[in-house]
């Protein structure tokens, strides 16, 4: 069981989230440490897996990626039984960004991106709608993007 994270640790959790190219000496001058102790402090969180990655966020809509799309998918009692093909085919479409197993009366919601609408209804006809069991997909267009983070609240 990890230790539990002091402020500074907070903190530095915090800054990273927000811009994880910071040097460490940025970071110790803005928690008001020394760069040696800011950096055990980084080392241990990384190795505990407090910070799993970091990654630089691309503006979709700069690349082309103009539609995201929530599909909510239902399978059927087979495509129960092999659950572990179907969330491996989920896994390898570069379209699928997130998915996630539900409670309730659909199995699965995912959150998909592509370039327009016609570019996603020729991924829903010719790979999503093809896995084995699904029985049913909804898939929900978003308009507008009201908030979208990677920053979680750090308590």
């Amino acid at each position: 069981m990890p230790e539990p994270l002091d402020r500074y640790e907070k903190r530095i959790l915090e800054l990273l989230q927000q811009d994880a190219s910071l040097s460490t000496a940025a970071i110790a001058e803005k928690i008001g440490l020394s760069s040696s102790p800011c950096w055990r402090r980084i080392d241990r969180l990384e190795r505990e897996g407090f910070i799993k990655r970091k990654v630089a966020l691309v503006d979709r809509k700069k690349i082309g990626l103009n539609a995201q799309i929530f599909a909510q998918i239902k399978l059927n009692a087979h495509g129960r039984a092999n659950l572990d093909e179907f969330t491996a085919a989920i896994r390898a479409f570069p379209e699928v960004l997130e998915c996630y197993v539900l409670m309730g009366s659909v199995d699965f919601l995912i959150r998909v991106v592509a370039t327009d609408i016609e570019a996603y209804e020729r991924f829903f006809f010719d790979r999503l709608s093809r896995l084995p069991g699904v029985q049913e997909v909804n898939s929900t267009v978003a308009l507008s993007e009201i908030k979208a983070t990677t920053e979680l609240p750090i308590p």
